[in-house]
């Protein structure tokens, strides 16, 4: 599972953090690297978790197995009680992107 855009996105991003660390980069220019090169998040309505479990065809179970949550917690996110949030959220932002198997 990656972080970046792309493989060159995480290249880029990796260099401009050398260029940090050895001074040639202030932390505001460093900011606009990480916004250009990390893969953004994005808040997911309880339909579209629903639709993305439903789309890669498993269960309330098997989807929590695969985020590492509880059946019961998917339940609610796609009942709308609940919504994903940091890790979790992160996890279901590449498998919208990418597909399940890629956090398997």
């Amino acid at each position: 599972m990656s972080k970046y855009k792309s493989r060159i996105m995480e290249s880029v991003h990796r260099t401009a953090s050398d260029l940090q660390a050895a001074g040639v980069l202030g932390p505001e220019t460093m900011k606009e690297f990480d916004a250009a090169c990390l893969s953004l998040v994005e808040d997911l309505s309880a339909i579209q978790v629903r639709d993305l479990r439903l789309r890669e065809n498993v269960s309330q179970g098997v989807f929590a197995s695969y985020l590492n949550v509880t059946p019961g917690l998917v339940s609610q996110w796609e009942r709308g009680e609940r919504k994903p949030s940091g890790p979790s959220l992160k996890l279901l932002t590449l498998i919208k992107k990418h597909g399940l198997k890629s956090i398997a």
